[in-house]
């Protein structure tokens, strides 16, 4: 019988639809998110970042990209940063700076990097990556990551944010709101939509989210192979 199987990638929701489109038409189940970390989650341990040549020149500049690798890495022990597009012509950075970067990724934080020249070119990749992940190795599908916890209040905040359609803005606003993180997961729906851009249909989605009783999916025994 043929391989039926489709591997899930886990989208943020600021990504491109032109990627997105792509990953669909290889047969990917695309599920869009607003993600705190990272902008492909492959697997429970795989994520991607995926940059344009202009955003990974301008985040190397700043300094960006050497934070961004930090929190992946302390979220999910495999990275991949994927730098998508033709080199420009002109750049302020050097031969010498750009590699000196490719280096600090791959040696000082454990980045895989790898360099695509369409949205359709990186959505091959993806969908590779997902499916050596998922099909090949029996890995788990994607939850959702977080920044490693440093304190109570992140570790509250990424609770929070673990429920669908609510992200960093959201999270802070609900605890603010409800005190603590179990007088949140307790909130009737009347009360969730006092909290600012929750709204009606917001509520209903989370309080039956959190009210409904676990049924594993079948064939899933929550155990994965190293």
């Amino acid at each position: 019988m043929a391989d039926i199987k489709k591997p899930k990638i886990v989208v943020d929701n600021r990504e491109p639809d032109s990627v997105c489109d792509s990953l669909e038409a290889l047969g990917t189940d695309v599920e869009m998110r607003q993600l705190e970390i990272g902008d492909y989650l492959l697997s429970d341990r795989l994520v991607v970042e995926r940059k344009t040549r202009e955003d990974f020149e301008a985040s190397i500049f700043d300094g960006r990209l050497f934070s961004q690798a930090s929190d992946l890495r302390a979220a999910l022990p495999r990275v991949v940063i994927i730098v998508e597009g033709d080199a420009p012509g002109e750049s302020r950075l050097s031969r010498a700076a750009l590699l000196g970067a490719y280096s600090a990724l791959i040696s000082d934080f454990g980045c895989a990097l790898f360099f695509t020249r369409t949205p359709s070119a990186t959505a091959e990749m993806l969908y590779a990556l997902a499916h050596h992940e998922q099909i090949a190795k029996s890995r788990a599908t994607p939850v959702y990551a977080k920044r490693k916890a440093r304190s109570v209040s992140d570790q509250q905040r990424a609770i929070v944010e673990a429920l669908p359609n609510v992200g960093p803005t959201l999270a802070e606003a609900l605890l603010r709101y409800f005190d603590t993180v179990e007088n949140v997961m307790s909130a009737p729906e009347s009360e969730l939509r006092e909290v600012g851009k929750v709204g009606e249909k917001k509520a209903k989605e989370l309080r039956k989210l959190l009210s409904t009783r676990y049924m594993p999916s079948k064939g899933k025994t929550g155990e994965n192979s190293a």
